[in-house]
């Protein structure tokens, strides 16, 4: 019997839990396939938020072809065989391009990917690619540049509570069992958000009552996944978890924790670049000013990793480790640029000042455009007092110095320049 997670996968949008913004009335996912024409696109998003489900979803809509690989076995061949059988397949030129669905695309390389590109520049196929890693990052441009990237969220509680119902009432096992939802605080805890996660839980929860009444308690669902730590888990979904716990030590300044969930990603098998790419977050949003110097290391760290990987690459990520956790705190810059976003958002697109426009052409000077600019390097200390800001905005403070030395140091020049007479 299937995994009550697959049992539950939906079959069409009616049933399909989420995403609403991608898949709600009006949503573009949603117009795309009432259209009837679908072109290639990534879904990005935790594990369990649908995204190989939609993909499904969207092939048996449109009565297409649909072919899976796994980035993590499928080679260079496997993805040419699939792209010549999608050509060769009979419905090509009637129904459309078949679909070929990568999971895991991020763990492609450059030749993978390059071996797709040919397909979906022609059409041969209609690609969709599933990661839960930034595709900016792990994607190459010429593929990217011909798919749009469409983001899903960790489902709401709602959405969870939506789905443990509907399999409690509808599993063809479940529904015939007493299973009563007395509580359901552990279940979200442990789930994150993660759709087959939750599944998994209830299920193992279910298995554990024997052939009784399955009254539901958090303290259940705590002893039962205590007893077994990898059952809801078994695809490796607790990376994030780990993660989680690695990137709050650094910045709760425990070196000892931060060195141990390090151990875990390595003993795992974790992607390096993935580990690398969080310290160097780590560096600007939780050292900050505090120490610049965090930023360079965790850049060194990830030029190093790339160059030497495992398992040496372990010893340049252990460094910036025990370094960003030792180091002091600031996140002045990482609040600074959510309250610059915040106030983006609510004042629009202000006109930027005229002193500071480009005048390339003869009608933008004659407009005045920059003719009240003073450039700053013509006078003492590279300073002159001038409004940078919209007229809206003058005087807006987004960031403010934290209480470090380092910071105290550029907050102290800052304001000596700024009292300085004109």
């Amino acid at each position: 019997m299937q995994p009550l997670a697959e049992r539950m996968r939906p079959k069409s949008l009616d049933d399909y839990v989420g995403q609403q913004h991608l898949v709600g009335p009006g949503a573009v996912l949603r117009r795309m396939i009432d259209s009837g024409r679908i072109s290639s696109f990534i879904l990005w998003g935790p594990p369990g938020t649908g995204k190989t489900t939609l993909a499904q979803i969207v092939a048996n809509r449109l009565e297409l072809p649909f072919s899976t690989l796994s980035a993590v076995t499928a080679g260079v061949k496997d993805v040419r065989d699939v792209i010549e059988r999608s050509r060769m397949n009979p419905l090509f030129r009637t129904k459309g391009s078949p679909i070929l669905f990568i999971d895991e695309i991020h763990r492609f390389n450059k030749a993978q990917q390059d071996s797709l590109l040919g397909a979906v520049e022609r059409g041969d196929i209609t690609l969709i690619g599933a990661t839960t890693e930034n595709p900016s990052f792990e994607v190459i441009r010429p593929l990217l540049s011909r798919m749009q990237v469409y983001v899903l969220n960790s489902l709401e509680k709602d959405d969870l509570l939506k789905l443990l119902d509907r399999a409690v009432k509808t599993d063809v096992l479940l529904r015939e069992r007493h299973i009563e939802l007395r509580e359901t605080t552990a279940m979200m805890r442990f789930s994150g958000g993660d759709a087959r996660k939750l599944l998994n839980i209830l299920e193992l929860v279910v298995e554990s009552c024997g052939d009784g009444d399955a009254i539901i308690t958090d303290k259940l669902v705590t002893e039962c996944l205590q007893q077994n730590p990898l059952a809801y888990d078994k695809d490796g979904e607790m990376h994030y978890d780990i993660i989680s716990a690695f990137i709050k030590s650094i910045r709760g300044s425990d070196p000892d924790a931060a060195l141990y969930w390090l151990a875990r990603m390595v003993q795992a098998g974790e992607d390096p670049a993935f580990i690398a790419r969080r310290l160097i977050i780590s560096a600007s949003e939780d050292v900050g000013l505090a120490n610049p110097n965090a930023l360079l290391l965790a850049n060194a760290a990830f030029d190093a990793v790339m160059k030497i990987g495992w398992p040496e690459g372990r010893i340049p990520l252990a460094e910036a480790t025990v370094y960003l956790a030792t180091s002091p705190k600031s996140n002045s810059a990482y609040m600074g640029i959510n309250a610059a976003l915040e106030n983006v958002g609510q004042t629009g697109n202000l006109p930027v000042p005229l002193h500071l426009r480009n005048a390339p052409t003869q009608l933008m000077q004659e407009l005045g455009y920059g003719t009240e600019y003073k450039y700053a390097h013509d006078y003492q200390d590279h300073y002159v007092k001038q409004q940078y800001l919209p007229d809206a905005l003058a005087g807006t403070t987004f960031w403010t110095a934290q209480n470090n030395q380092q910071e105290l140091k550029i907050k102290e020049r800052m304001d000596a320049l700024k009292s300085r007479p004109e």
